[in-house]
């Protein structure tokens, strides 16, 4: 898949989020006030009753990067995620620049940067009265 085909992401999407990473509540709270938020579905990974199996994945793979999955059932992993997700949202704009050449690697780099340190620098957010 290109980057480019996070454009055609069909709503309601599904995004599987952490529910105890600090930055994810502050995206997933965001996202519950948007005026499109019915076309998100919010599903938290950390949640009992979740098993990552019946979707064909792992819940360590879910936990390594974020993940969406489309009406078509089309997924989305990583910043394509995100991509999708935005582009659901109506900021296809901003999801188009960031599928350029050039930006679009570097925001896939500093995506896979975050998503390594999202609970460290959640915890350190929340510690200085910000998160």
């Amino acid at each position: 898949m290109t980057r480019r085909a996070t454009l055609s992401a069909r709503a309601p999407v599904t995004l599987f989020h952490d529910g105890h990473c600090p930055l994810c509540q502050r995206e997933v709270a965001w996202l519950a006030r948007h005026p499109r938020r019915e076309r998100v579905r919010l599903v938290d990974i950390q949640a009992a009753d979740f098993d990552a199996a019946r979707l064909g994945s792992s819940f360590a793979a879910m936990m390594g990067r974020l993940h969406v999955r489309d009406e078509d059932g089309r997924w989305y992993v990583g910043m394509d995620a995100s991509r999708a997700l935005y582009a659901v949202l109506g900021y296809r704009r901003l999801v188009w620049l960031s599928t350029l050449p050039g930006i679009g690697g570097v925001m896939d780099a500093g995506y896979r940067w975050f998503a390594r340190r999202r609970l460290r620098l959640g915890r350190w957010l929340k510690r200085r009265g910000k998160g």
